[in-house]
C-alpha cells in the first residue's frame, strides 16, 4: 500500500528526511516514531505529496506519486499535524467540501457523513462554524474528512491531539476496524503507549533516518519493559539502518 524506495528530502543545508525505504502493507496499522525534528512530518508530508522528494520514490496502492499523483492521492485519507480549517464554514460545510474534492455526490457521502458525527459524538455542533470548535472538535471534523471517501490508506500525523480521553477511544476503535476491514494506517505519534496497543509495526526514526522497523515484541531488548524504554535505548543508540528495505 505505501512504497518508500531511498526517500531523500533536502531544505538548504538540512537533510530532513535522508535513504528512507519502508513497505507498509494492506491492513496494517504501523506507527511512526522519532524525537522532536526527526524528520516524521516531512516524511508525511512526502508520502501525502504536498512535498516533491529530493530524490527516490513514493508508490501509493500501486501508483506513482511522482507520475500519477491524483490517482495516488484519491486513495490517501489524510490528518495533517496542523490541519488549515476554513473558520467561516460549519463543521458539514467542510466535510462536504472535502467530500465534493474526491468527486462525491451527496447521495453518496451523507449517509457516511451523518455515522461519522455520531461515532465521533460531534452531532450537536455540525453546523455551528468551526470558528467556534475547540482544539478536540477540530481534530474529530478533520478525521471525519479523511474518512468520508472510505479511502484505503489512512496518514494521520498526530491525530490524538487535543482529544480527550473518551474521543480517544472512540478513534481507536474506528482505526482498529477499519483496519480489520482492510484499510492500512500509518500515522505518527508521541503517545507511545497508544503505538504498542495499536501498532502490528513500528518504524524509528531519528535526523531522517530510518532506526529500526518491526513490531513491539522485535524491537524491545532484554531490559525494555515497554515501548516508551525501547524507543529510548534505540534513539539513543542512534545506529541508521543504511539502505536497508523493510
Amino acid at each position: 500500500m505505501i512504497k518508500l524506495e531511498n526517500l531523500t528530502k533536502d531544505f538548504a543545508r538540512v537533510r530532513a528526511v535522508d535513504s528512507l525505504n519502508l513497505h507498509v502493507e494492506k491492513g496494517e496499522i504501523v506507527g511512526f516514531l522519532g524525537p522532536n525534528g526527526a524528520g516524521k512530518t516531512t516524511a508525511i508530508r512526502l508520502i501525502t505529496g504536498i512535498l516533491q522528494p529530493t530524490e527516490g520514490k513514493v508508490v501509493i496502492n500501486g501508483e506513482d506519486m511522482a507520475v500519477r499523483p491524483r490517482w495516488a492521492k484519491q486513495s490517501i485519507g489524510y490528518v495533517p499535524d496542523m490541519p488549515y480549517m476554513y473558520e467561516r464554514l460549519s463543521g458539514r460545510e467542510f466535510i462536504e467540501f472535502q467530500a465534493q474534492l474526491h468527486l462525491l455526490r451527496p447521495a453518496d457521502f451523507q449517509p457516511g457523513l451523518e455515522e461519522l458525527s455520531e461515532l465521533l459524538v460531534m452531532a450537536d455542533w455540525l453546523d455551528e462554524r468551526i470558528e467556534s470548535y475547540s482544539q478536540g472538535m477540530r481534530q474529530k471534523t478533520t478525521m471525519a474528512a479523511a474518512l468520508i471517501h472510505n479511502p484505503p490508506l489512512l496518514v494521520l500525523d498526530e491525530p490524538l491531539l487535543g482529544l480527550d480521553p473518551r474521543s480517544t477511544k472512540i478513534l481507536k476503535e474506528i482505526l482498529k476496524k477499519r483496519a480489520s476491514e482492510g484499510v492500512t494506517i500509518f500515522f505518527s505519534t508521541h503517545v507511545l503507549s497508544i503505538a504498542q496497543e495499536m501498532c502490528g509495526r513500528l518504524a524509528i526514526i531519528s535526523k531522517g533516518k530510518l532506526l529500526a522497523v518491526g513490531a513491539f515484541d522485535e524491537l524491545k531488548g532484554k531490559n525494555d519493559p515497554n515501548l516508551e524504554a525501547a524507543f529510548l535505548r534505540i534513539t539513543e543508540e542512534q545506529q541508521p539502518m543504511e539502505g536497508k528495505e523493510c
